[in-house]
């Protein structure tokens, strides 16, 4: 059972490196296969059509996010401030497959139904992380100020791993530090005393 579990995240894993390198067009059976180093029919098995490997793709990606952000402990602003850097920063390295899989995900969710509902409970989960930990800083923060944290990082991250040095500077992207001071100094202003 565990080399099944095993088995089906390596697929899922070479699923996300397949649509990272070549786009939704690019993933297919056969070059998962060949993307996880098995045998030719092995992903197959696992999910015998395109749409259920885009699924368990889709939940893939969510359960990596999930992994990696439920460890976070946020008391202070600059906590809070530290955990966006590290995550942009983490999303241009580490996970930077990852988050361009996540970008194909989102077109073919606007196609396919199964993929859009999974996607859509990262969306919904991802405001209330935020939300949270905006809160948990002791920000002011509101459903409304937590979206448009969450809207700028991952609009942020689209840009950076998409755009070249000139628009990034244009958009202030060229110093995410910076730019993350202003995103939480604009989104929560502080209460008047």
């Amino acid at each position: 059972m565990a080399e099944n579990r095993d088995r089906r995240g390596l697929l899922c894993d070479a699923a996300i490196e397949v649509l990272a390198g070549e786009g939704g067009r690019g993933l297919t059976h056969r070059a998962v296969d060949r993307a996880a180093g098995l045998p030719e029919g092995t992903a197959k098995n696992y999910f015998p059509t395109r749409d259920r490997l885009l699924q368990a793709t889709a939940e893939r990606c969510v359960d990596r996010y999930w992994s990696e952000l439920q460890q976070a402990e946020i008391h202070t602003v600059g906590q809070l401030l530290a955990l966006l850097r590290q995550m942009i920063d983490r999303a241009l390295t580490v996970n930077r497959s990852r988050v361009l899989a996540y970008l194909e995900l989102h077109a073919e969710a606007a196609r396919n139904a199964e993929v859009r509902q999974t996607l859509a409970r990262l969306t919904r989960a991802d405001l209330d992380l935020h939300l949270s930990a905006q809160q948990a800083a002791g920000l002011p923060a509101t459903r409304q100020s937590a979206a448009v944290v969450t809207l700028a990082v991952n609009s942020a991250l689209t840009y950076l791993l998409t755009q070249p040095p000139d628009v990034l500077a244009a958009y202030g992207l060229d110093d995410l530090d910076a730019f993350l001071d202003r995103l939480i100094a604009s989104a929560c202003p502080p209460r008047p005393s």
